[in-house]
């Protein structure tokens, strides 16, 4: 018994021995591998998860840069920037965003609007890019999402530098107005020049120069958490911020501009002879751009989209009107560098001209005809049927180069994005577009500044300029130059230009002379805005809105209001010393003499300073 029981006790020993020893053969290969696990962690992969670590711990954010204030000559602040808060949403971080949003609009108002907004932006997001969902907070928002910020990961206050226009619609096609990146834009730009930049120039001024005011993004290198909130700063490199812009711009010139066109559809373009700055430029009606900068509500676009008088067109430079008689002076010139006429030739108007050959009449707006006018004559007359001879002997070919001369059917080059061309017509322009033959009748009609032809109030203004100037072109110009904020000089932007060869130079005074007898003589046109204070070169225009058939006749109380012709003036003065030159079109505003020649003279009088305009009576002559 005690044998048996000693053999037991010495198998159990054994079987102990054993699984002991097979315990330890495990745990020492278990402990093996994990020391060559951790070894291979050290040395192979250090690099690769001390990279991953510091990713976790640092992050790389992007600083926008403080985009440029905009001046205008006098100083006056014209776009600024003012702080705004945010509440966004980075789409990534959120288990469920709808849940998200009804637990964020207890603690602030989130209408459909909003929900709107933040759908529409999503879309246009990364998923890593942060959405606002509120903008504009209030103080007291702020604060209360300070106090229960640690219930929503994924959503933060955003603080941000918002564009504000303080002159409202009365800079709005001149300044255009910045907006959030759309798609379109983002697919288009660098994203690394606008990594944490939300806005970007929509037009006018802004989208222009945008590189001189967008400056260059920062970034900083932060420590954060596990929740990702930052703790530190490690290192930055600040953004530079953009540059200011100063403009030819007259505030004051732009109020006199507008007020003067009234509730009237139309464009105002004033511009500097001596340096082609562009003192005043107004589309009238207008628009306020500070409803764009966040997002335009869809029933305040609609309004604006649809408004019948066109209040986001921008006439000054958009806007494409046949320039009526308002080229008389130019064709004269063109007439005199072409060497096809002289000053004291005279044709005979009878009321009508007719090309040989055939009975086709095109008529002169005055019926009973001018009987035989000259040059001076035929200007200050506003003589069609003189106009009508010339061009036909200059040919569609000279008359279309003279006219070039001045900038017609191109771009002036001018620093408002949108601008058009007009249209100069000529052979080839015909035969290119409508695959056709240039006929000669329709050379008279470009003679008077009808028919296919188009300019656009800033061409009218910028080749008025040349006149005054005696034919040195200067490319118009909003912008004069640029500065960084807080240095003591600005960056003066460079001046294009050329000269006009008429041949002879003596052209140019007579040529202004004669302008000038439109508004001083007792049968021009322009006679109802002559002033004692300063003397005013001119012409007035009267553009088709519909063509006149031959045995009709117009009559403006019997038109329907939009389909009535156009009223247009141009004028530059002192006619000594030009220090302005200044283009009118008054949209369905009948005739130039009565009705965009005095606005013309009110922006006159406010650039230099002269006595109310006089109410002159007397028959009205011609445009």
């Amino acid at each position: 018994m005690l044998e048996d029981s000693l053999e037991d006790r010495s198998r159990q020993q054994r079987l102990v021995t054993v699984r002991a020893v097979v315990a330890g053969v495990f745990v020492s290969i278990g402990l093996a591998l994990i020391l060559m696990r951790l070894l291979h962690l050290q040395s192979t992969l250090h690099e690769h998860y001390s990279v991953l670590s510091k990713d976790n711990r640092v992050k790389i954010q992007p600083v926008p840069p403080t985009r440029g204030l905009i001046f205008d000559a006098k100083g006056v602040l014209l776009a600024d920037n003012h702080p705004s808060f945010s509440l966004e949403i980075t789409v990534e971080k959120v288990a469920n965003l709808a849940e998200t949003i009804d637990e964020l609009a207890k603690l602030m108002p989130i209408d459909d609007k909003d929900r709107a907004r933040f759908e529409r932006l999503k879309r246009q997001r990364m998923r890593f890019q942060a959405v606002p969902i509120r903008l504009n907070l209030t103080p007291a928002e702020v604060a209360r999402f300070a106090v229960d910020g640690h219930r929503f990961p994924g959503v933060d206050v955003n603080a941000e530098l918002i564009r504000t226009y303080p002159k409202s619609e009365l800079t709005a096609h001149v300044l255009g107005y910045v907006g959030r990146i759309n798609e379109r834009e983002l697919a288009s730009i660098d994203k690394g020049d606008y990594a944490g930049t939300n806005f970007i120039g929509k037009g006018g001024v802004e989208k222009a120069h945008e590189e001189v005011l967008h400056g260059r993004v920062g970034y900083q290198q932060v420590e954060v958490n596990a929740r990702g909130r930052i703790l530190r700063t490690l290192e930055s490199t600040p953004p530079v911020p953009g540059r200011d812009l100063y403009l030819y711009l007259d505030i004051a010139l732009q109020q006199a501009a507008t007020e003067a066109l009234g509730d009237r559809r139309g464009a105002v373009v004033a511009i500097d002879p001596r340096n082609g700055g562009v003192l005043a430029l107004v589309s009238n009606p207008s628009f306020d751009p500070n409803l764009f900068v966040e997002g335009i509500s869809q029933a305040d676009y609609d309004a604006l989209l649809h408004s019948p008088d066109k209040p986001l067109y921008n006439r000054a430079v958009r806007g494409q009107y046949p320039p009526g008689s308002t080229v008389k002076p130019f064709v004269a010139m063109g007439g005199l560098a072409a060497g096809v006429t002289t000053p004291k030739k005279g044709t005979y108007c009878p009321g009508s001209f007719s090309l040989p050959g055939q009975s086709h009449r095109f008529r002169c707006w005055r019926r009973s005809g001018h009987g035989t006018v000259n040059m001076e004559q035929a200007i200050v007359q506003s003589c069609d049927v003189y106009f009508y001879s010339l061009a036909n002997q200059m040919g569609i070919d000279r008359l279309h180069d003279r006219l070039a001369d001045f900038g017609f059917g191109e771009r002036t080059g001018v620093d408002v994005s949108g601008e058009q061309p007009g249209l100069l017509p000529s052979r080839e322009w015909k035969e290119r577009v409508r695959k056709q033959t240039w006929y000669p009748g329709e050379t008279l009609i470009v003679g008077i500044g009808q028919g296919a032809f188009l300019a656009t109030p800033i061409q009218l203004a910028a080749a008025t300029a040349a006149m005054a100037n005696h034919g040195h072109y200067i490319q118009p110009r909003l912008a004069y130059a640029s500065r960084i904020p807080g240095a003591p000089t600005a960056q003066k932007l460079p001046e294009v230009n050329r000269q006009i060869d008429v041949g002879n130079p003596g052209y140019w005074d007579l040529i202004i002379g004669y302008m000038a007898q439109v508004v001083e003589s007792g049968r021009g046109t322009a006679k109802r805005i002559r002033s004692k204070d300063y003397r005013i070169a001119g012409k007035t225009g009267t553009a088709q809105v519909f063509t006149v058939g031959q045995k009709e006749s117009y009559s403006a109380s019997k038109t329907p209001e939009r389909m009535r012709d156009h009223a247009l003036f141009i004028a530059f003065a002192p006619v000594e010393d030009p220090r302005i030159a200044v283009a009118v079109i008054v949209e369905n505003g009948g005739h130039g003499g009565s009705t965009a020649a005095p606005v013309a003279r009110q922006v006159l009088d406010a650039h230099l300073g002269g006595s109310k305009l006089s109410e002159i009576g007397g028959e009205e002559h011609g445009d």
